[in-house]
This record gives C-alpha cells, structure tokens and sequence, in this order.
C-alpha cells in the first residue's frame, strides 16, 4: 500500500507553513487576502506502507516538521515545492533569452523545482567521486564513461532544421539500440514519487469545476481562430488540449493547461529534458497525485489521465518505446486536508475583490534553495535582466547540466557554448524523448501547439 493521501498532503503542508513569511500571500490593512495555489514533489522510501500518519521529513531550507505518530522506518520526504498561478504571454517569450519562465503555476514550477533538486544531488555525487552515496540517486552500474563522452560529443554537432526533419521521418527505421543509455545517475529503486495539489489542475481535469462556478452554466460559444487551442471558454468542449486559462482581455498564451501537461508526464516521466541526460528517466515517474477532495471531479480526472480517457490509445504505443520509457499512468487520491491560502470559490462569488489572486511565486527545494519570482524572474528584478534569471530557468538548468558534464568530460561545457538551446534540444540523446512527445501529440494530447520563441539562444550570450 502506498502512503495515505493525507500523510503526502501533511509532508508539503508542513513543509510550507516553515518557510519564511517572504515566502507567503500577503494580507492588507482593507481586509482582503490573497489566495495560491501549492504544489509540492514528496518522496517516499520502503517497502511496507501503511495509512497512519508517517514521519514527515521536511527538510526544506526552513527546517524539520516531524509528526507525533511515527511509523517506525519509514519517512516521507517533501523534496521540493512551489506556489503559482500565472505564465508568460506568447508575445514575450522571443525576450526571455532562456532566463524568465515561461509557466510558473504551482505544479509546473514544483516538478521544475524537483529536477533542480535532483541536479544539485548529480553535481555533489560528481564532486565527491564514484564511491559517493545519496539517499535518494545512485551512480548507475552500467554506466560507460567512454560511451557516454562519445554521446555528448555527438550531442553537440550542429543539428540543421532539414536534418532534424530528417531524423523525424527516420525514427520508425532505426536501430534501438541507437537510444541514448548513457546517464551515469538513476534514481534509487525503492523511491516513489508523490504529487500533492492544493486545487484541481487548470485545463481539461477541472473543466466540472470550471462549469459549476458558473452563473450561468450554459457553454459559451465562441470559438477560436483556426489552429488555436482552448483557453477558459467552449467548456462544452472536453478531453481537449488547452492553454493556460485567463481573463479574456490578457495577452495570448501557449502555455499548455496543467492538466495536459501532467498527461504528458505519465509518458516521459518527471525530467525535464536536459536532467533525463544526467539521470535515467525509467523510474522517474510519478506515482500519486493528491488532490483535496472538494476540488476533485471523478470524470474529469479519469478523462484528462486515465487509462479509459483520452490516454486510452497511448499504452499500446508506449510499449513501442525505447529509452526506457513507457506510459506509467498515477494513482489519483484525494485528502482532507486544506491549504490556509487556497482559493475559496464562495467567497470569491459573493465578496467580490475580499479574495484576490497573489502575484507572488515561491519555490524551495531539500537542496536548500529558496526563490520568490515574480513575473516569471527573481522578485526585485525585470524581465530583461539576466540577473533575475530564477534557478530552474532554462538557462540555469542547462549550465548546471553542462557543469555536471563538464566534471566527466571537461570538454563538454565548451562544446555546448557554442550551440543554440534549439540545437541542444535537436540533439541524438533526446530523440527517444522527442519521440515519445511526438506519438502522445498526435493520438492523445491532439491539437497540442509548440509554444515556441523562446530557443536561438547561446550559453555564451
């Protein structure tokens, strides 16, 4: 039995209420408050689970929550977590040079977060040397060094935009053994991988709930432009891909909604592309999402993920795969337990401008960072400034990728300055992933658009 969907919601929850006030929604001296959402990515270890409140190692930057009910050698451990509700509108993101996010809601911004944490534990297993130990990622077995520097130094070959067409029509013909398998680090086996949600994700999984809060519950018509995805509206449309929802007067996004995006997770796992060159992605996925039980709608859950929804074709495909991946389908379960500064819908409706959404983002990982962002940038600093550039910002992510590299092939490092972030991604190591995106999109997550603009930069501009 997995841990209790309340003992995962508590381990964040805990871990949360330590961080610092800075960290928090804000109230006014007028009496309204500010709500957010929270995400957080717990850990788990063992093989005998119980449903009794378990010991809760919250080892964030703010310290320890312990709780009184221990379940003797078995912890859970909130290895990263984040608060957010916004995204950058399309039109900016040939600005963001790889330092401002694109999409900073609570679960993005955590699963981001959670794969800086896991960077940081790959950069100190490197520096301490192959006899080094951690608790949670281990040195793989059959990692090849020779083989492995041989993969990066193809990675780095510029890569045209013909001849990664070309590379596309081929996937289906080449040899398997082609797959990159070079990842010196795995995440240890018996670790398992937990996703607290303090509110239903946005986009098709909440679509039930969207359409109960509304005065008036007949579907809204309008419809978009030609090769558009959703947004708020059409909500009598549903198992559709959609775009981060906002007001109708707000810039345009292509962010994709949450709840597509967590789909798409079920099937590459939890890495973000440049960490899956680090660490291997075949154990790296998530297995409980936990949302709270009055932000839980059964039929949209099962929809949006489940294996009778839209993700009904996938399984077969995913067997198809190669790389280690596969589709690997969560567990939804839902808690008792209440964020003080979620949303309250009742409230929202009938003291209208008494709960307002906070511009205030926060995340903290077990590594010890700690970040309030802001506009998807370090609070305090623009959009243009290099400077604010958060620490799971594409480009801080990709240097730390490259300084871990750098450390087993010192060559590395350099090889990459020299490449665009759009070559990088084009690279022979992630085809296997960029596969996989590819036959999800286009049986599944249908009408999925590339929120593209953000990629002909260099680590050396």
């Amino acid at each position: 039995m997995p841990p209790s969907s309340d003992a995962i919601a508590d381990c964040v929850l805990s871990a949360f209420k330590a961080l610092p006030a800075k960290c928090k929604p804000r109230g006014s001296a007028d009496g309204r408050r500010e709500w957010v959402p929270l995400a957080g990515v717990v850990l788990s270890r063992g093989s005998t689970w119980t449903h009794s409140v378990v010991k809760c190692s919250a080892d964030v930057p703010a310290g320890r929550s312990d709780s009184e009910a221990n379940e003797p050698g078995f912890d859970l451990t909130c290895a990263a977590l984040a608060t957010g509700m916004k995204c950058l509108p399309h039109a900016k993101l040939p600005l963001a040079h790889g330092n401002v996010l694109h999409d900073w809601h609570a679960e993005i911004l955590a699963i981001r977060a959670f794969n800086r944490w896991l960077l940081d534990e790959c950069e100190e297993l490197v520096r301490k040397g192959r006899e080094a130990e951690s608790r949670w990622v281990a040195w793989r077995q059959e990692f090849d060094g020779e083989k492995s520097r041989s993969a990066r130094a193809t990675t780095c070959e510029h890569v045209t935009r013909s001849e990664m067409a070309r590379d596309q029509d081929s996937d289906a013909d080449r040899d398997p053994g082609e797959d990159f398998q070079g990842q010196p680090f795995s995440l240890r086996k018996d670790v398992r991988i937990h996703l607290y949600i303090s509110d239903a994700p946005c986009g098709d999984a909440s679509m039930e709930l969207t359409m109960a809060a509304q005065p008036d519950s007949t579907p809204w018509t309008s419809q978009p432009a030609d090769g558009d995805m959703l947004g708020r509206g059409n909500f009598d449309r549903l198992g559709v891909v959609r775009r981060k929802p906002a007001r109708p007067d707000a810039p345009v996004t292509l962010s994709k909604s949450c709840s597509d995006k967590l789909a798409m997770k079920q099937c590459t796992g939890l890495l973000s592309g440049p960490v899956s060159l680090l660490i291997h992605p075949g154990d790296v996925y998530l297995e409980t999402l936990v949302l709270p039980e009055e932000r839980y709608a059964s039929a949209a859950v099962e929809r949006a993920f489940g294996r009778n929804g839209r993700m009904m074709e996938v399984e077969n495909i995913g067997q198809q795969w190669h790389g280690g991946y596969a589709f690997k389908a969560f567990t939804v379960c839902t808690t008792s337990r209440l964020f003080e500064y979620a949303n309250a819908a009742d409230a929202t409706e009938s003291q209208p401008g008494v709960v307002i959404g906070s511009n205030i983002s926060t995340l903290s990982t077990l590594s010890g960072r700690q970040e309030v962002v802001i506009n998807g940038v370090l609070q305090g600093r623009k959009q243009t400034d290099p400077k604010g550039a958060s620490c799971v910002s594409r480009r801080k992510m990709w240097e730390a990728v490259c300084r871990v590299e750098d450390a087993m092939d010192p060559a590395a490092f350099a090889r990459a300055s020299d490449e665009t972030y759009a070559e990088f991604k084009a690279s022979s190591r992630l085809r296997s992933r960029e596969q996989v995106k590819r036959d999800v999109k286009a049986v599944a997550l249908r009408g999925w658009k590339a929120n593209a603009g953000d990629a002909e930069w260099r680590l050396s501009s």
